[in-house]
């Protein structure tokens, strides 16, 4: 084990941008090193962590490797599956740590974790939530969801990063929910596989560095933001901040919803890309300017679900084409944006899924990226079994029905009665939905929460999330929620990120709020370039729900020209 050492700061240059970001917190957690001889200290990680230590039913946590890997420069792919996917961010010399928590259940995967330890440590630590159905491992090594492109990485400012694969492995040509089949394998992907590599990454920062870390976060966007709420829920003595960012939170209606979206776009209800573009521009026509600038954006989707009738664009008798919409297409639409109400009790006493939202429609599509051409209709009207033009709902719904509440990989979804499977789905339902208002407890250990939602967002509903903190509110009580979470909303902007500025330092916010007890205020959006230096192209205020930006005058790109209203 390495000897804890001291970092003083002053006086000589430091080499180091690690060492500049350990020394320039003046409060909070002191600074440790990894010791005189990095790669020694390093490589003395590799003795298994033993059940004991993990605050769940457990195998011992096995180290594949600990190994010193020196620092790596910036660089920027042409696409990725995100705008923040094409960036690998600068990451400084580190110990890396792979390793494997056993399953008690021989037929279980094991959970695949990484660790990264920071030559000087400030302290802190970062978990990383996942994303989709995981099976990927989670390096801890990417930006911060929802961070600024030029921000250096958690890491790199002295944070300890850790992840997880959830439990189970992605396998070539099988569906990304077969592992849903296997009970303890589900068990970790909804909760339990983030608990117990908590619990190691504790152990190890313990060995490294002879202490425990001070301060604790966590941070997830989409499946990971549901992971969020789920430590704050069920785990409220773990962390002391979290940050969610667009949760797939009420997940079995999410799954049900999504289904549904899908079996309305069969047949005559497909909308082809151009019919999206149609619709897309026709919101525009009549949401843009209720804000006073037009801008390619709904700031106020509320009020436009309200104004925008997709009848508006029903074809005129005996007429078809991509510039209007037939009576299924209509019909599709008004789908989407209605709840789904479950014919079942669902956990927490949730009886339905909201619907969707409005406004980026159209939002160019490459993977996760994009509006409806990406998650509802795709290029190709959904068929059974999916195929990759699908839209991504259809794709991970109907999967889902399959795999985790019928649990039949050869069941046709059109034929789904959710009344067929009411035990299973309330099983389901409370190993996933995290909709438990309750955080009673998480408020009693000093945690604080904040929540993003992407308004033009059609992987999810934005106002599922807005649902479970108004619970949260008829819960707890506003002035107790005021003391330890935030709502905001980012108008225009898609699931990922992109369709309009979206990006802010939220965990710098989380952890001035934790450690400084400074409440979140004046927080700006930006949108920017994916190339170095990252410009700025425009910015609007983040504003608390339920508020929006309104336009009051000046720049249209800038965020000091809109004011956060009612």
């Amino acid at each position: 084990m390495a000897t804890p050492k001291k970092v003083f700061c002053g006086g000589a240059m430091l080499a180091s941008a690690i060492l500049l970001a350990a020394c320039g917190t003046t409060t909070g957690p002191q600074s440790l090193s990894l010791g005189g001889n990095p790669a020694a200290s390093c490589a003395a990680l590799v003795a298994p962590v033993a059940p004991v230590a993990i605050g769940l039913p457990s195998g011992a946590a096995t180290i594949d490797s600990a190994t010193l890997v020196p620092a790596a420069a910036l660089a920027v792919a042409e696409r990725g599956p995100t705008p923040a996917a094409r960036i690998t961010p600068p990451t400084p010399a580190h110990c890396k740590v792979l390793g494997r928590i056993a399953p008690l259940d021989a037929a279980a995967p094991p959970i695949l974790f990484q660790v990264n330890l920071p030559l000087v440590w400030n302290g802190r630590s970062v978990q990383y939530g996942g994303g989709g159905f995981n099976g990927v491992l989670i390096t801890g090594l990417a930006l911060v969801p929802g961070a600024r492109f030029e921000q250096p990485t958690p890491l790199a400012q002295g944070y300890v990063t850790y992840g997880t694969d959830s439990g189970h492995q992605n396998v070539q040509g099988q569906p990304p929910q077969a592992f849903a089949l296997n009970d303890e394998a589900l068990v970790n992907f909804a909760h339990a596989s983030y608990k117990k590599v908590r619990d190691v990454a504790v152990a190890l920062m313990q060995r490294a560095y002879g202490q425990a870390p001070q301060k604790l976060y966590f941070v997830g966007s989409s499946e990971g933001g549901r992971e969020g709420l789920t430590m704050a829920q069920r785990y409220p003595q773990d962390f002391d901040g979290i940050f969610s960012r667009v949760p797939v939170i009420n997940w079995t209606g999410l799954q049900h919803a999504g289904t549904r979206n899908g079996i309305a776009t069969m047949g005559e209800g497909w909308l082809r890309p151009a019919q999206v573009q149609l619709v897309h521009n026709a919101v525009l026509a009549s949401c843009d300017t209720t804000d006073g600038v037009a801008d390619g954006i709904v700031s106020n989707p509320v009020a436009c679900l309200q104004r925008f009738d997709p009848a508006s664009l029903r074809c005129a008798a005996g007429t078809s084409g991509d510039n209007c919409l037939n009576d299924a297409q209509v019909q599709a639409v008004r789908t989407l944006r209605s709840p789904w109400r479950s014919p079942v009790p669902l956990a927490n006493g949730v009886a339905e899924y909201p619907g969707w939202g409005i406004g980026g429609e159209g939002t160019p599509a490459f993977a996760a990226t994009g509006g409806w051409n990406a998650w509802w209709t795709g290029t190709a009207a959904p068929t059974v079994p999916p195929q990759q033009s699908n839209g991504i709902a259809w794709f991970y719904g109907s999967g889902a029905l399959q795999y985790f509440y019928a649990r039949n990989p050869s069941l046709d979804v059109r034929n789904y009665r959710a009344e067929d499977f009411a035990a299973r789905i309330a099983t389901v339902s409370q190993l996933m939905d995290s909709t438990n208002p309750d955080l009673g407890a998480f408020q009693a250990r000093g945690g604080k929460l904040l929540m993003l939602e992407h308004m033009a967002d059609y992987a999810q509903s934005p106002f599922a999330g807005i649902r479970y903190y108004e619970s949260v509110v008829a819960r707890m009580g506003r002035d107790n929620v005021d003391r330890f979470m935030r709502l905001y909303t980012a108008p225009g902007v898609d699931h990922v990120g992109a369709g309009a500025p979206a990006n802010v330092d939220m965990l710098g916010t989380l952890a001035d709020w934790v450690e400084r007890g400074r409440a979140p205020a004046g927080l700006q959006l930006a949108e920017q370039e994916v190339q170095p230096p990252f410009r700025v192209v425009r910015s609007r205020p983040l504003c608390e729900w339920p508020l929006w930006p309104r336009y009051t005058g000046g720049d249209a790109s800038q965020a000091g020209s809109f004011q956060c209203s009612r």
